[in-house]
């Protein structure tokens, strides 16, 4: 099988795919995984090390094509404050559950808690259930990516803009396709995940 071994950075590549992947959060930070792409192109990810990709990368196959990294929509909440502080304090208790959240100009975004977005109610937010690629941050600790290509390391993009537009964040935030901002989901959508507030310390 034909491998991927080095990610090519968004905006550092003008070829014309083979093929695209569309993966959700947790799979765009792998190692090594098989994939197949919305054409058919059935590859092996195989890196030194895992890499946080964004959407806009470019997965680098053993001859040369290239692979686009889309991001998957995901049930998020999008949290709202009164004011920037207000806003600011949300995301100190968001934090302080170490749970992973995407940083906007006016927004966070964390994926979908309603133990959490109780939490948030209570403390005077507004939440909203959204759907859209999420793309948190990738931690203080988490070595920056500036190089054209990499086969090893994190390359955190922070929450910085992508190819594909999110219409509430100047740089673009998310790499979604679809205008989300209107969409209200059931809370109830039978997608479940680990709750980061249960971590140890």
């Amino acid at each position: 099988m034909i491998r991927a071994t080095a990610v090519r950075g968004q905006h550092r590549w003008t070829d014309t795919p083979a093929d695209t992947v569309v993966l959700d959060f947790d799979d765009r930070h792998r190692r090594r995984m098989a994939m197949t792409g919305t054409r058919g192109l059935a590859f092996l990810l195989d890196l030194e090390q895992a890499v946080a990709l964004r959407g806009g990368d470019a997965l680098v196959l053993d001859d040369g094509r290239l692979v686009e990294v889309v991001a998957a929509p995901e049930p998020l909440l999008e949290i709202r404050g009164r004011d920037p502080q207000h806003l600011v304090r949300l995301g100190w208790h968001l934090g302080n559950r170490h749970l992973p959240t995407q940083i906007m100009a006016k927004a966070l975004r964390i994926r979908r808690d309603h133990v959490i977005a109780d939490m948030v109610r209570g403390l005077g937010g507004k939440v909203v259930e959204i759907e859209a690629p999420f793309d948190p941050e990738g931690g203080a600790y988490a070595p920056a990516h500036d190089s054209g290509e990499a086969a090893h390391g994190h390359h955190d993009h922070g929450h910085h803009g992508h190819a594909h537009h999110d219409h509430d964040h100047g740089r673009g935030c998310g790499h979604d396709h679809h205008g989300h901002d209107d969409h209200v989901h059931d809370e109830h959508c039978g997608h479940s995940h680990g709750h980061s507030h249960k971590h140890e310390h």
